[in-house]
């Protein structure tokens, strides 16, 4: 052990000596471990953002989307063709009902492999409470849209069978609407008004955190803002766009027109099915009922948003590969830099290798010396090179708006594969020096 702790000082002292080549030394291993941290940190936060993004939408989950008829150029060309007659001129497009409840119901009794079905219908309004006015939106849900979405109620209770087939006026609010009307008191069953309509709370969401980036890039609302009403509440005391009158005549009327309103009863629908393998399969079938039912109008659109989030998340695996290809490269030259100042160093210290030699030193002390000399310089720069790559990544978190992760096994990794290079690439020089011939070695100037 004495042996081995005096060739390490030895080391030291060597680098000691020359502390700017071993600086310059060191500056490949710097740069290479530092972009191996940042590449990591940018990996890692990509794939942090795409599973909390994973957790807002829930797994297994269909997205059925109601949308006015030729949004996307889809269900136009079917009107037009449908719509032609005699003379060039067109008769009245097909009637479709709209997005309703009984096509969830429909697609929940044909398709076996549907577990949950959660639909939303979304109406803008004001609520007020206590002499206060905020704008939000008004929400028709029933459990299961609690369940889909991971929502838990921080207090209170969801709403009951009698509450969901009654039309009753309670709500569940979510947490910022607590904190602006209730801040000081406890909200359940105390009243709130909604547009036109008093409902009593009885329940308060639990905050849910997300950043307004993952809420924009999956296209859903802030749920903390909303308020919570039981569907066929929202159907009797707020508005049912599918109800037929007056304005549902006068609306397919100005559609014929060529104008575009709102006669969808549902908003948006979320539904869970049980084998993920067949997610694709049970899409399509959901399509074609709907077109079906639609009168061969596409005012639907059908999302699998896990599928969506996969490809994501194989895309960025395939970048963040790249990236650490491209770090790995630069640790290698960061080695080879390492190899080629040993060497030159063994060329420069051939009489301080014959003078040890000489005194009795042996070959394996002149391998541990210069092995030495490899490894501390690399350990260094992998140290500097680790704060660099933190700072990196939270320069790129900052300044280009990029979500960083930096973890511990990053760190790890990266003092592992510093140490590794040192000891690979000082291996050979070390060599060199040991099999240097003690009386050449000292007549050399």
């Amino acid at each position: 052990m004495q042996r081995y702790l005096f060739n390490f000082y030895l080391a030291i002292e060597g680098i000691n000596a020359n502390k700017l080549r071993s600086f310059l030394t060191a500056l490949g291993i710097i740069f290479g471990v530092a972009a191996v941290i940042a590449m990591l940190a940018i990996g890692s936060g990509a794939k942090q953002a795409i599973l909390e993004q994973m957790k807002l939408i829930g797994t297994n989950n269909i997205v059925l989307t109601a949308k006015m008829p030729g949004e996307d150029g889809e269900g136009e060309e079917e009107g037009e063709a449908e719509g032609q007659a005699v003379g060039n001129q067109k008769e009245k497009k097909p009637f479709s009902p709209g997005l309703t409840l009984e096509d969830l119901a429909t697609l929940e009794t044909i398709i076996p492999n549907v577990e949950s079905v959660s639909p939303e219908i979304v109406l803008p309004t004001n609520v007020i409470q206590s002499a206060q006015l905020q704008k939000a939106k008004c929400i028709g849900v029933n459990n299961d849209f609690f369940e889909l979405n991971q929502l838990d109620l921080e207090s209170g209770e969801y709403f009951h069978k009698t509450h969901l087939d009654g039309g009753k006026p309670v709500c569940i609010i979510g947490k910022n609407i607590q904190l602006k009307f209730f801040k000081d008191q406890n909200p359940i069953g105390q009243q709130i008004k909604c547009g036109n309509t008093w409902l009593r709370v009885i329940g308060v969401l639990l905050k849910r955190q997300a950043s307004k980036e993952s809420l924009d890039n999956l296209g859903i609302r802030d749920y903390n803002s909303d308020v919570y009403v039981p569907v066929k509440t929202s159907l009797l005391r707020f508005k049912n766009r599918a109800k037929i009158g007056k304005d549902r005549i006068a609306r397919n009327n100005r559609r014929n027109s060529g104008e575009q309103e709102n006669y969808h009863q549902l908003d948006r629908a979320v539904i869970r099915v049980g084998d993920s393998k067949q997610m694709k399969a049970t899409a399509a079938v959901m399509a074609r009922i709907l077109k079906r039912r639609h009168n061969d109008i596409i005012d639907f659109e059908i999302e699998v948003p896990e599928l969506l989030l996969e490809q994501e998340q194989k895309t960025q695996d395939t970048f963040n590969l790249v990236l650490a290809v491209i770090a790995g490269i630069s640790l290698l030259v960061g080695g080879i830099g390492i190899m080629n100042i040993m060497l030159a160093s063994v060329l420069e210290r051939i009489k301080e290798i014959g003078v040890r030699r000489s005194l009795g030193a042996n070959r394996k002390d002149i391998i541990l010396q210069f092995l030495f000399e490899a490894v501390i310089i690399s350990l260094l720069g992998g140290i500097i090179g680790v704060a660099v790559g933190i700072l990196s990544a939270k320069a790129i978190a900052s300044s280009a708006d990029i979500p960083t992760v930096v973890s511990a096994w990053s760190i790890i990794l990266s003092f592992g594969v510093a140490a590794t290079i040192g000891l690979i690439f000082g291996l050979f020089p070390a060599r060199k020096a040991a099999m240097q011939d003690p009386i050449k070695a000292l007549r050399s100037d």
